[in-house]
């Protein structure tokens, strides 16, 4: 009954360690690609490629349906992924979704014509290839009009994360807020549309004011899965065991896992 979570690298561990407490009684098979991190810098075609050999790998581990909790990857990749490549056993979803539903307050379901809603201008803080993809954008016009997206793209944000160093992480996002309040200086909601931010959300924060309302993922798509196995239970998989995956070097992953967690994480080769 396994569910399978694919990343980039670290970043989708904030959505694992979410959507553990909200299913505790799920088994996540989590599969870091550590050697090709990051994705962002990445053109769409070896992120399609990078993407699908990890979901294929945690098909062999018994997930029939796999998170990609990697916004670049749910950018890049997922569409081409579900039109023309996903056996129809199978379900692989990403993480706009949850963003949307709780930016437009309406159910992704909901296929009514685009509406007014209640925010007007939202501050979009992505890697480069999520910004160039114009992903959210194009989603968020299906169901919203009237919404001013300011996109900044936050180079070096997740090598930095990646790499341990908090201090340069920092520097980074009031650096890359800084240039995008000089675009649009007063944004009422700010997305962090990649999965590593979660661990620098009260920078971001901070550094945006308190007025701004941000939008982080790992609960919204906790939620989210809850709600998609209550209707889709035959999509737990036949996987039972929980694992942690990588395609670096496992001791090196383990341990910046465990510095980010703050609880012990032990990482196998993938």
């Amino acid at each position: 009954m396994a569910v399978g979570i694919f990343d980039s690298g670290l970043g989708g561990l904030t959505v694992l360690d979410a959507v553990e407490k909200r299913l505790p009684e799920v088994p996540f098979v989590y599969l870091g690609d550590n050697a090709h991190a990051p994705y962002g810098v990445r053109d769409a075609d070896d992120v399609y490629e990078l993407t699908t050999r990890g979901v294929e790998r945690l098909w062999a581990a018994g997930c029939d349906l796999v998170i990609l909790a990697c916004n670049t990857a749910s950018a890049a990749a997922l569409r081409r992924m579900q039109e023309s490549w996903v056996p129809r056993d199978k379900r692989v979803l990403g993480v706009f979704v949850p963003l949307i539903e709780a930016l437009t307050e309406r159910e992704w379901g909901d296929n009514s014509p685009p509406r007014e809603v209640q925010v007007k201008h939202v501050a979009l803080f992505a890697t480069p290839a999520t910004v160039s993809s114009r992903a959210f954008q194009r989603e968020l016009a299906f169901r919203a009009i009237g919404v001013d997206v300011e996109a900044q793209s936050c180079g070096g944000v997740v090598d930095a994360i990646e790499e341990g160093d908090m201090i340069l992480a920092e520097a980074l996002v009031r650096s890359h807020v800084d240039a995008l309040k000089r675009k649009m200086p007063d944004p009422q909601a700010a997305i962090l549309g990649c999965t590593h931010y979660p661990l620098m959300q009260n920078i971001f924060q901070d550094a945006l004011g308190p007025d701004v309302e941000v939008y982080s993922q790992p609960n919204l798509v906790a939620e989210s899965l809850a709600d998609y196995l209550t209707r889709r239970p035959e999509m737990l998989g036949e996987g039972a065991a929980k694992q942690f995956l990588t395609t670096g070097d496992p001791k090196r992953v383990s341990a910046r896992a465990t510095q980010f967690l703050r609880r012990e994480i032990t990482f196998e080769q993938a």
